[in-house]
């Protein structure tokens, strides 16, 4: 692999912080939030790969395809943070997105370290879920060139898959394999190499922006309610009922009644409440539209 670690922006030490160790804790944190607060700018200059990463994932999904996370330590660790939302929040079919960590999301971080430099395993453990040209693999790693990840890429381009690029060094292998790469250049970090920091935040916010706005297009989202939220215990329950009130333009009882008739189904209750169909009309107007609330209510 060209390059070394030493010439990664990631890893330069921060002019900033040279002195950190002599800093009173206040000066710490303060010193820590101001460098956080840069971490929006870079994430904006990279908004159009994200963009077209979010419609690469919900053009795969809509064909039935899935979503893999694929990284290894901290980035690892944050796609299965984004991924294990999307079933309660987005109401998707488990088994839509999956996750692919080295040693696995419960590996201790001694065991993950040492597997993260293995791009066989990352490759062989991508082709145990089978991938297929439907299917979208994220690819996550600061640097741009973890070996586990780059297997895992190498092992999706070979399967036909799409493939997306997460990382935080410019002109990374992870780039020259994605079809998006979406490059957020967060610089130096407070403490020199420690990318869980602005590398590991602006991660996060890619992927929070990636999965929202995919399922924003797939109508998972109608206005700017989550319609497609699964009233799983008490308080998804609630939150349900107050989407339906919201949506519906009914009173908080009323919108516990429609959910109830609905079968607990959020959309099929604002439907249901906004034109007075019964639950079999409601299901089938959503089903003519895709499952878009908008348009199965006749809104343009």
């Amino acid at each position: 692999m060209s390059g070394t670690l030493d010439d990664l922006e990631t890893e330069q030490p921060n002019p900033r912080s040279l002195e950190l160790d002599r800093l009173p804790v206040a000066e710490v944190v303060r010193l820590i939030n101001e460098e956080d607060a840069t971490v929006a700018g870079a994430v904006r200059e990279a908004l159009p790969a994200v963009a077209r990463a979010a419609e690469l994932v919900a053009d795969r999904l809509a064909r039935g395809g899935r979503v893999f996370y694929v990284g290894a330590g901290t980035s690892g660790r944050i796609g299965w943070l984004d991924a294990v939302e999307w079933v309660p929040t987005f109401g998707v079919e488990p088994g839509s997105v999956q996750v692919v960590v080295a040693g696995g999301i419960n590996s201790t971080v001694e065991a993950s370290s040492e597997l993260e430099d293995d791009a066989e395993l990352g490759a062989e453990d991508l082709r145990a879920h089978a991938p297929s040209a439907r299917d979208v693999v994220v690819g996550l790693a600061a640097s741009g060139r973890t070996p586990y990840v780059l297997g895992a890429l190498r092992a999706a381009r070979e399967a036909g898959c799409a493939v997306v690029a997460v990382c935080n060094n410019p002109r990374s292998p992870m780039e020259a394999l994605a079809d998006v790469a979406v490059v957020v250049r967060t610089g130096p970090e407070v403490v020199a190499g420690s990318t869980r920091m602005k590398a590991g935040t602006a991660q996060k916010m890619v992927l929070n922006m990636l999965s929202t706005a995919a399922m924003v297009r797939l109508g998972k989202v109608y206005r700017n309610l989550m319609v497609d939220v699964r009233p799983l215990n008490r308080k998804l329950v609630a939150r349900a009922s107050r989407i339906v009130a919201q949506a519906a333009g009914v009173s908080a009882r009323e919108a516990e009644e429609w959910l109830e008739r609905a079968g607990r189904n959020v959309k099929v209750a604002i439907v249901m409440a906004r034109t007075g169909c019964g639950p079999e009309e409601a299901e089938a107007r959503l089903q003519a539209a895709g499952g878009q609330v908008r348009v199965a209510l006749g809104e343009t």
